[in-house]
């Protein structure tokens, strides 16, 4: 196991990824985490009710959120008259409260040359930065810190929104929605991991969030503890349906899609040969996670399973056109 897990038509413009100028920085003080930065970009009407929150993937970078730098989704969302607020960092976080600070054997963060910034997460473990100097509490930030931030100084709805995300962030979408209903009407997923707890899921998230920055999971959630199991959609998927939160998953088949050999052979090739067994992976965890909800004869999901579509952003963009409508009927 490898890595992650991970209606109606949109008529998107021409892909602009990179840095979207129509977006601007908000910036909001955690109490453990200290200043952290979402990009916000303003619907096209101008208001304020209607509002989502994109999660990004477990390489998230420190500057823009991945949605920003490879997609064009904020503009589309823009064009549907949706606020869009994508929080910046959290590496290997899945946006969740952290038991500790990520560190290893008991070594103090910052030791060494794993302190510094290598590329490479097993040289990386031992370092410091983010989610090992100080404890992540995502969840906290973005239901209580962020969520007032953007009503009292932009004044956004704090009810009734939605939140999606691809890998890490598709789990962490669910979960943030089961248990913050009043926050989050709308809940995505792509390519997510929706069944954390199945037999060797543990290890391939070790070894993804190894490889993502050298993070420890046992110190996101010792195992198999209440705190593990209640980051596991398979396991608050009736929280869900109690709730009613309309509920988004998607996951490819693993086969490419014509945009990813529409690039030089050799990248094409690498592509094909690190996304097709991911999203192939990816596809048996959502495909549990949907014989689950259908077992609890759940009413409140779509499910889409395009033909084609690796373990990559093409595949999470064109996910994102599809949901869009469904999306924008269930917020605000």
């Amino acid at each position: 196991m490898l890595l992650p897990l991970g209606a109606g038509a949109v008529v998107a413009p021409p892909v602009s990824a990179g840095f979207n100028p129509s977006g601007f920085d908000f910036w909001v003080d955690s109490p453990e985490m200290g200043p952290i930065k979402s990009r916000v970009f303003r619907a096209n009407d101008g208001n304020t009710n209607r509002v989502v929150y994109v999660l990004d993937g477990e390489r998230a970078q420190g500057d823009l959120n991945g949605w920003e730098i490879n997609t064009n989704v904020a503009e589309v969302l823009q064009g549907w008259n949706i606020n869009v607020v994508m929080p910046v960092g959290g590496q290997s976080s899945f946006y969740a409260d952290w038991d500790s600070p990520s560190s290893f054997f008991g070594v103090a963060p910052g030791t060494g040359s794993s302190a510094k910034n290598s590329g490479s997460g097993i040289s990386e473990a031992l370092g410091g930065g983010e989610g090992k100097s100080y404890r992540y509490t995502w969840e906290s930030l973005l239901t209580n810190q962020l969520r007032w931030a953007l009503r009292d100084r932009l004044g956004f709805n704090p009810n009734r929104n939605g939140v999606f995300g691809l890998s890490m962030g598709g789990s962490a979408a669910l979960t943030l929605s089961a248990y913050h209903p009043d926050q989050f009407s709308f809940a995505g997923s792509f390519s997510g991991y929706l069944n954390i707890s199945a037999p060797g899921m543990r290890e391939g998230i070790r070894a993804a969030m190894m490889d993502a920055g050298g993070y420890n999971v046992d110190c996101m959630a010792p195992p198999w503890g209440p705190q593990w199991l209640r980051m596991d959609p398979f396991v608050f998927a009736p929280t869900l349906i109690a709730n009613n939160t309309r509920v988004w998953v998607a996951a490819g088949s693993g086969a490419p899609m014509q945009q990813d050999l529409a690039i030089p052979l050799g990248a094409a090739a690498d592509r094909i040969i690190r996304g097709t067994p991911l999203e192939a992976l990816a596809l048996a965890n959502t495909r549990a996670f949907q014989v689950r909800m259908m077992s609890l004869g759940a009413g409140n999901v779509v499910y889409d399973f395009p033909p084609a579509g690796l373990h990559a952003w093409t595949n999470w963009q064109d996910n994102a056109y599809r949901m869009i409508p469904d999306l924008s009927a269930n917020i605000g």
